[in-house]
């Protein structure tokens, strides 16, 4: 699930009702929406932030201390500690293991057994970092080295697709935040990076326009002039030739640019970033980068209006 009661996140954190509330009032670490009932709802995210919390008081933090830093800087901590993890051990590579010791040959049962219910029992955006997206890049990483099919590549990458916008449809629909336009540009059929972008922004209480992969920069640029986004982000996970992405930042700067900030993330956008800042293209390098990025789109005032 991707929003929760009270006792549900005080099961998934290990903090007393009377404790989250506590954070909450006193120091905004939290920002619950009520639900038609009236009951405090609470994201994934909310739930991760308590769970970094918690385990920075268990090494010696104090609340007041941590309180003090702000939400948005406590969040941007919060991913940038588990990027580091990602990169020296994650606590699911023994699940991660197990589910691609089941491609070959394919057991479909066990495999759709064992990532369900590891998705199911974790705030999605753990599960989102920690094993869909680790899973997605290694799978791709073994299609590369002929160590599995494309039909099995293509079949855990629906898997992952499946999982994604499945919690993405169980968000409410925003109608007040900034405009974010999210695709993958000509030649690009690899979107479960976009997609996960598109998650994030959603989470974050944007209104998303997802266009998903191959759109044609015309199509892309007058749906933007249509819209007017606050920001456009452009999904690269691999590297086009060089010329491809300079005629694809160059339209965007001359027709975007104007009325839009522009973004580009993945190993392709790190690979051209010349190219792409050349034409004042922002470069996430991660997703760290967008969060933060998407803590100042507000106050950009473009794209603003109800649509």
């Amino acid at each position: 699930m991707n929003i929760h009661r009270i006792q549900r996140v005080s099961k998934l954190t290990g903090l007393s009702r009377d404790v989250i509330r506590v954070w909450e009032r006193r120091y905004g670490l939290l920002r619950p929406v009520r639900g038609q009932n009236r009951y405090r709802l609470y994201t994934d995210e909310d739930v991760s932030l308590l769970k970094y919390v918690r385990a920075e008081l268990d090494k010696g933090e104090s609340i007041g201390e941590l309180a003090a830093l702000g939400r948005e800087e406590l969040l941007a901590r919060m991913h940038a500690s588990r990027e580091a993890l990602e990169i020296t051990g994650s606590p699911y590579e023994r699940l991660l293991a197990e589910l691609l010791g089941t491609l070959e040959p394919l057991d479909r049962v066990t495999f759709e057994r064992k990532l369900n219910g590891a998705v199911v029992v974790i705030p999605f955006e753990e599960a989102l970092h920690g094993i869909l997206l680790p899973l997605q890049r290694r799978v791709g990483e073994l299609w590369h080295d002929s160590r599995v099919t494309a039909a099995i590549e293509h079949y855990v990458t629906r898997q992952v697709q499946q999982k994604i916008f499945s919690v993405m449809n169980q968000m409410p629909v925003a109608e007040d935040g900034p405009k974010i336009v999210i695709a993958c540009p000509p030649g690009e059929y690899h979107e479960v990076g976009a997609q996960a972008v598109a998650y994030r922004c959603r989470l974050r209480g944007c209104r998303v326009y997802y266009l998903g992969a191959n759109v044609p920069i015309t199509d892309l640029v007058k749906l933007c002039v249509e819209v007017r986004p606050a920001l456009t982000v452009l999904s690269f996970p691999v590297q086009l030739p060089a010329s491809e992405v300079d005629a694809v930042a160059t339209q965007l700067a001359r027709e975007v640019r104007p009325f839009s900030e522009i973004a580009a993330g993945g190993t392709g956008a790190l690979a051209e970033r010349k190219i792409l800042e050349k034409e004042g293209m922002h470069v996430l390098e991660d997703f760290a980068k967008l969060d933060e990025f998407l803590s100042f789109i507000p106050a950009r005032g473009a794209g603003h209006h109800r649509k």
